[in-house]
């Protein structure tokens, strides 16, 4: 993709001038940590240690140091920018080119490659600069800020290094370029080139040159031939997909198994609006869908990896009510608190740190968790399937389930002010006892089969009876109420009913009527804690496109994929919510949500490879 602007006077060059502040960001990490870099290379995201930690790297949020927080290469009179994924990798390059025809290449990745039989994912950035054409002209500017941007870095300088460091805390930018020109931040010009390495405060024994070309060459290679060569992915759609399921990866930690929602808090759902929330941190509702997702395109380590960290939450907190969200390590604190040092998005704050989620009752987490572990029992190509011991386990989360599913609680959209029997919650529970079901059925328990269908039996008619309007012919979204909500076109996701039930027809139609503007999807309009939402929410209207094609209506439902893939940013991005009216962006970023409604519906929509591609049409 190419942007291009006027050349810059030498004001307009200042630091000062407010970097890019929209949501046109690329990707990159190793599951261990991840960046966000706009189109003009600089770095305005980035959590250490981890996804989920003190982002060093703030300048999304705008920092009350409004020059620092990034890490950026400016480019004397640069007049134009071109920004690309390497294909089938999370190896972002971006070339700025200057008036005179001057040009450099960027290219920004985290390694993460096989290595002594175990993945070497370490949490580190890597900045390579290459001269392209000319006698490109740049400044580097590394700045770092500590505790959420209120803290500026102390510099330390070494031969070949800048420690950053502030009260209990230090990071290290190793580097072959002039550490002169680095630390003053002084122009020079770019003969040969140069690399950039931020990560924890070591040394290292090699040739920065030599490291960053190895390990470029292996993370490429990683990619490439380990990783999306294996993707079952469909005819149709093939980029789009594979960006998505790139992404995904990007969003979950392997050390501990924790998917996270997103990459970023506090980007608001519409503009102005206090709906600013956290989303580093891993729900099981979500890991659910990206676990889903994944499993659709033969990816399925992350399963394995998300069971063990369910194994490790529950094990925690024995015979409890589960959390619907926890910290990428289980048990670290959720508290949710308001950071003043940065402005927020736009200036848009407030700008929130933990998520008081944590403290909900959201009953269909246990239908999510069951849901994401019964692949394990009907997989042959695991090389560790479901067993009794992971049966009872599950056992434990159904008897949750049977007893909360007609429980009041907040629902999937996390409602602050009230509680209420939520559809989806109960069948989520009811999904749970079917599934348990099925999975002693496999493993020839047919007693425990017996006790899970008639829990599950008893759910289902209690759904039947009190989540469906027979006066607006549709489910509603909570038990004797009147309102609807995207959530019920779930229902024939997870097998409650058929897609052609007359019943699910109605409500897909009464959605269609009350929730759809244009071609996006709202989640409810009923006001809620924070009044009425003005944007739709991305994920619903990939649900709804699900509906429409499994309810024959094929044809209307590309049209309206092909608006949302129109949608993304230019590097295939989604986030969490768009303007339906003019289809701007917002929400946080990337949704793991969103690229997954993009795979699910990419692989409903698309024609078979057989029809395609080996019959010629």
């Amino acid at each position: 993709m190419t942007e291009r602007r006027s050349a810059p006077d030498a004001a307009s060059q200042s630091h000062a001038t407010r970097l890019q502040s929209d949501l046109n960001l690329g990707v990159i990490g190793n599951s261990v940590v991840a960046a966000l870099i706009d189109r003009h290379a600089n770095i305005v995201w980035h959590c250490v240690p981890r996804m989920d930690g003190d982002p060093v790297l703030c300048r999304l949020l705008e920092p009350k140091f409004e020059d620092d927080g990034v890490m950026s290469v400016e480019l004397r009179g640069m007049v134009e920018s071109k920004q690309r994924y390497i294909d089938n990798t999370a190896v972002l390059t971006t070339e700025l080119t200057d008036a005179q025809g001057g040009c450099i290449r960027i290219i920004d990745f985290a390694p993460r490659f096989k290595q002594y039989d175990r993945m070497y994912r370490p949490a580190m950035l890597m900045r390579r600069i290459e001269p392209v054409a000319g006698a490109p002209v740049i400044r580097i500017r590394v700045r770092p800020l500590f505790d959420y941007g209120s803290l500026q870095a102390s510099r330390t300088l070494g031969s070949n290094h800048i420690r950053f460091t502030a009260p209990g805390a230090a990071i290290r930018l190793t580097t072959d370029a002039p550490i002169a020109f680095v630390d003053s931040e002084s122009e020079f010009v770019l003969t040969h080139p140069v690399t950039l390495i931020l990560g924890p405060d070591e040394s290292f024994t090699a040739s920065v040159q030599h490291i960053s070309r190895e390990f470029l060459e292996r993370t490429i290679e990683y990619w490439v031939e380990d990783w999306v060569r294996y993707l079952s992915v469909p005819f149709e759609y093939q980029d789009a997909v594979i960006r998505a399921a790139i992404t995904l990866k990007l969003c979950s930690c392997e050390e501990t198994g924790a998917i996270v929602a997103a990459l970023t808090t506090s980007i608001p759902e519409a503009a102005n609006t206090p709906r600013t929330w956290d989303y580093r941190y891993c729900w099981m509702r979500d890991a659910y869908f990206v676990v889903q997702a994944l499993n659709r395109l033969g990816a399925t380590k992350t399963m394995e990896d998300f069971l063990r960290y369910i194994t490790t939450v529950v094990a925690q907190h024995p015979g409890e009510e589960l959390q619907p969200v926890y910290g990428i390590v289980p048990g670290s604190s959720m508290e949710e608190r308001t950071i003043t040092s940065l402005r927020g998005y736009r200036g848009m704050g407030p700008v929130r740190v933990g998520n008081a989620a944590f403290a909900q009752r959201q009953n269909d987490t246990y239908g999510s968790i069951v849901l994401a572990a019964a692949q394990m029992f009907f997989d042959h190509r695991l090389p560790h399937r479901g067993d009794a011991a992971l049966f009872r386990q599950l056992e434990g989360l159904g008897e949750k389930a049977a007893a909360l599913a007609l429980v009041p609680d907040a629902g999937l959209w996390e409602f602050r002010g009230r509680e209420r029997v939520h559809t989806h919650s109960a069948a989520m529970c009811w999904a749970a006892c079917r599934r348990l079901a099925k999975i002693a059925g496999v493993l020839g328990l047919e007693d425990r089969g017996a006790y899970w269908r008639e829990h599950a039996d008893r759910i289902r008619k209690a759904i039947l009876e009190q989540a469906w309007n027979p006066h607006r012919n549709s489910f509603v979204e909570s038990f004797g109420g009147q309102d609807l909500d995207a959530s019920l076109l779930l229902l024939q996701e997870i097998g409650f009913v058929a897609a052609d039930d007359p019943r699910f027809i109605g409500t897909l139609d009464a959605i269609t009527q009350e929730l759809r503007r244009g071609n996006h999807l709202m989640r409810y309009v009923a006001p809620d804690d924070f009044g009425q939402p003005h944007t739709a929410f991305t994920i619903c209207t990939f649900w709804y496109i699900d509906a429409l094609a499994a309810c024959g209506r094929r044809d209307e439902a590309r049209a309206i994929f092909e608006t949302l893939l129109a949608s993304r940013n230019h590097l295939g991005m989604l986030s969490e919510d768009i303007d339906p009216r003019d289809g701007t962006l917002w929400g946080n970023f990337p949704q793991t949500y969103s690229m997954v409604g993009l795979i699910v519906c990419a692989m409903r929509l698309s024609k078979s490879w057989e029809e395609s591609f080996w019959r010629g049409s």
